[in-house]
């Protein structure tokens, strides 16, 4: 095995936009969090419209963050419970630019994000979220199903 010293996943990032498989791979991160005794970061983005004209664009924002804060209330509570160090983030902007970004950051271990379902013609014409960070991401990527 050589000299390398296998530290752990550390710090898990995981993508979190309130959707059934966001849903998953955010109890799937809490239990891996708790069991490997790592510290979790939640980071939910939000896509502007486009063109981001400015009072469609602050009502689009403030209702997301609003969304965004009520659910994190149940994970800041199931977190609690495990005894998971847990922060949590809104950002604006591009969802997977704005994850790796977050992740290269908060110097993720790993990533965790559940999979959306795309029409065929979605997925050609721009590529998933998820792809786009595996293609890109600094550390592992686990996408839940």
């Amino acid at each position: 095995m050589g000299s390398q010293v296998y530290v752990g996943i550390q710090r898990i990032l995981v993508a979190y936009d309130g959707s059934p498989h966001a849903e998953h791979a955010m109890n799937v991160a809490l239990s891996m969090a708790g069991d490997m005794k790592a510290k979790l970061f939640v980071v939910s983005v939000i896509r502007p419209p486009e063109p981001a004209e400015s009072a469609e664009f602050h009502a689009v924002v403030d209702d997301a963050r609003e969304k965004y804060e009520k659910s994190y209330v149940l994970v800041r509570e199931l977190a609690k419970q495990k005894d998971i160090e847990l922060e949590t983030e809104i950002v604006v902007g591009h969802p997977a630019e704005q994850i790796i970004h977050m992740a290269d950051k908060m110097q993720a271990s790993l990533i965790v994000m559940g999979k959306r379902s795309h029409t065929i013609l979605h997925r050609w014409m721009i590529g998933s979220n998820s792809e786009r960070v595996l293609r890109y991401a600094h550390c592992p990527v686990m996408i839940v199903h």
